[in-house]
This record gives structure tokens, C-alpha cells and sequence, in this order.
């Protein structure tokens, strides 16, 4: 008898398993993650380097470097050749003639870049990509260097920090994804514990008791983007921190408490809002997209329950397919925001169509969708 209810028990929980899971499988006409992928991917090779400079040398800017790395992980994932060599095609010239594109890496929004380049030669094994990435990586952690040197940035360094340290929620996905990246293509574990170093120093000084995270401390607003990079940041580092690292309990904890704090904002629709915690605001695409990829993300690696945070995650996804028109953009885009301390400042942000801050992290949650544990 107690091995029929055994038995019966497992079967329960095997059913109810792969009903969770079924969840982010299953997938009506026109919102299913390959042709999603697909489609953004495509418009992306399509569109200009999104070019910008603050002053007068432009470069590729972190907005596109988050989009190609969403390309290309899916074109990993789905096992598209011809869409890998396209993507990587779009980078030839930056070894030649568009060279002056290359960002210089004394600025968390600039070094980023170097996910790209440690992303490529993960996939193509091409060795002049491994270099650029490394040295990308390399410069987060060097002494500081360059016109944006500042005194706080010696006062970090000397913390064993990175002296690119400024303590905005984005730094936390733009450090923590190049140094993922870097550990990836080298197995060298200094990238990532140092990283994980800099990502408990944020949350001690960032975190909120609610899980969420003002946009800086002179700026105590739950900004959805800026906290989506966070949620992307501790994402992308629990992917690749071992479990045995010391700050790995403190991060999963955070990211939990996050996650928790986040099911309670979700709207009917499956959205997040602009400031997240205010009903007055827009739902944004950009945020609710890093808040559905980093949910796809720990349910499928068992950090989140199933149950309760598959239906989020559905919900996030189907909701911001609505929002892509015939062109394969994404709408509702928050544009490109800095602090402030200031409720009506981020009221009045524009909603732009097509902007890669909402691309990008539209297509890592088509690549989640496709992405195995652990891989």
C-alpha cells in the first residue's frame, strides 16, 4: 500500500512538473520564442550601430551590446548558422575601417562592450575575439585611468573594487555580464568572484527591506529599466557563480527577495510599470522584459519555485508580444534615463518605438525560453 501511494505520489509530481514547465513550452501561433528570436534578431541586423558619445567621439553604445548578445545567443540556441555569421560578420569591420567605434573601456556602459567579442569566440573559437573581450574585462579591474577618473574612483579601487564603481542599479548588470562573459571564455574564477564581490557591495548599499532597488541613493525611486538591470545583473552572474562561493547565498537571497517583491507589481496583463511600485505610471516594456527573463531564468535553474513563477513568466512573455508591431519593434520603451530625485522626471520619460533598451532583453527572454539549465 505505502508503495502504490509512493508511487502515486511521484506520479502527481511528475505530471504537475512538466504542467509547470508546459508553461513556458507551449506557446500560441505568433508568440512562440523561435520566430519571436527570429524576427527581432533579423530587424537587428537590419539597423545602424546605434552610435553615441558623451562628447565628441561616438561609439557603439551599451544598448546595442545587449541586443547583439541577445542575437547571438539565440542564434546559439536555435542552431541558426547563417544568423551566427551574419551577426559576426556585423563585427569585421570593427577590426578595420570602423574601429574608432570601439568604445574606450573607462566607464561601466563602455566596457561592457566586451561581452560581445567573448560571446563571439565562445561560439567561433576565433582567437583575436577572445583578446578584445579579455581586454575588455581586463580594464573593469585595472588601475584608474583616463579623463573620467574621479577621487572616488581610487577610493573604490583601493576597496578592491572595480574603480568604474559609481552606484546606479545598471552597473550591476553592465560589470556583472562582462565578467561572466570573461570567466566563460577563460575558466579564470578572479572574473567572477570579483564580480560577485562588487554585486554584494550594490546590494548592501541599494537594496531596499522590500527586495526592490532605488536607482541610486539620492535618487530613492523603484525605476522599472533600472531595476531590471539589476534582476538581469544577478541573473546572468548566478548562471555562472559556483555554488560553493562565498557570496553565493547573499546573491540568490537577493534575487529571491526581488523576484518575491516583483510577483506583487505584476499587473493582470503580465506587465511592470514604469516606477514600479506606483499604479499612476505606464507599463514599460524594457523592465518587464529583464523581470520575465530573469523569472524564465530561475525557474528553469530551480531557483524559483515552478508553480508560483511559471505563470508570472508566461504571462510576462505573452504580454510583451502584444506589444511588438509589424516592424518587430517593441513599444512603450522607456528612453534612455538618468537619476534623479524627482517623481514627475520619470513620468515624463518618452516611450520609444524600437529602441534597443527593449529589443535587447526581448530577445534574452526568447533565448531563455530556449535555454536548458545550466546552459
Amino acid at each position: 500500500m505505502r508503495k502504490t501511494f509512493r508511487r502515486l505520489s511521484m506520479l502527481i509530481t511528475l505530471l504537475t512538473t512538466i504542467n509547470v514547465y508546459g508553461q513556458l513550452n507551449n506557446w500560441p501561433a505568433g508568440a512562440k520564442p523561435e520566430e519571436i528570436g527570429l524576427r527581432v534578431s533579423e530587424h537587428f541586423l537590419e539597423s545602424p550601430h546605434g552610435v553615441y558619445g558623451y562628447g565628441a567621439i561616438p561609439h557603439i553604445p551599451y544598448f546595442e551590446v545587449c541586443t547583439w548578445y541577445g542575437a547571438l545567443s539565440f542564434a546559439d540556441l536555435s542552431n541558426n548558422k547563417d544568423l551566427r555569421e551574419k551577426l559576426v560578420h556585423r563585427f569585421t569591420p570593427l577590426f578595420g575601417k570602423d574601429s574608432a567605434l570601439l568604445p574606450v573601456p573607462d566607464h561601466v556602459d563602455y566596457t561592457v562592450f566586451g561581452t560581445i567579442p567573448s560571446e563571439i569566440y565562445l561560439q567561433t573559437k576565433d582567437k583575436k575575439y577572445f583578446e578584445l573581450g579579455k581586454h575588455y574585462a581586463d580594464k573593469q579591474w585595472s588601475a584608474p585611468e583616463g579623463p573620467r577618473v574621479i577621487p572616488e574612483s581610487y577610493t573604490y579601487y583601493n576597496k578592491g573594487l572595480s574603480w568604474q564603481t559609481r552606484l546606479w542599479i545598471d552597473d550591476m548588470y553592465m560589470i556583472s555580464m562582462v565578467q561572466a562573459q570573461a570567466y566563460r571564455v577563460t575558466g579564470d574564477k578572479q572574473y567572477i568572484e570579483k564580480a560577485a564581490n562588487e554585486m554584494v557591495f550594490y546590494l548592501s548599499e541599494l537594496q531596499q527591506p522590500n527586495g526592490l532597488f532605488y536607482h541610486a541613493p539620492d535618487a530613492p525611486f523603484f525605476w522599472g529599466r533600472g531595476n531590471g538591470w539589476m534582476a538581469a545583473g544577478m541573473t546572468e552572474l548566478l548562471r555562472v557563480l559556483p555554488e560553493n562561493n562565498l557570496n553565493y547565498q547573499t546573491i540568490l537571497k537577493a534575487y529571491k527577495t526581488m523576484m518575491a517583491s516583483l510577483l506583487n507589481y505584476q499587473t493582470t496583463e503580465g506587465m511592470w510599470r514604469q516606477l514600479i511600485d506606483d499604479p499612476a505610471f505606464w507599463p514599460e516594456t524594457s523592465c518587464t522584459a529583464m523581470f520575465t527573463f530573469a523569472m524564465i531564468t530561475g525557474v528553469k535553474n530551480g531557483w524559483l519555485d515552478a508553480k508560483t513563477y511559471g505563470p508570472a513568466a508566461r504571462k510576462g512573455w505573452l504580454a510583451l508580444v502584444s506589444y511588438i508591431n509589424e516592424n518587430n519593434e517593441l513599444t512603450d520603451v522607456c528612453e534612455g534615463t538618468g537619476k534623479k530625485n524627482d517623481r514627475q522626471y520619470y513620468m515624463d520619460r518618452k516611450r520609444i518605438t524600437g529602441d534597443m533598451h527593449g529589443q535587447g532583453p526581448l530577445l534574452w527572454c526568447a533565448s531563455a525560453l530556449l535555454r536548458k539549465k545550466n546552459e
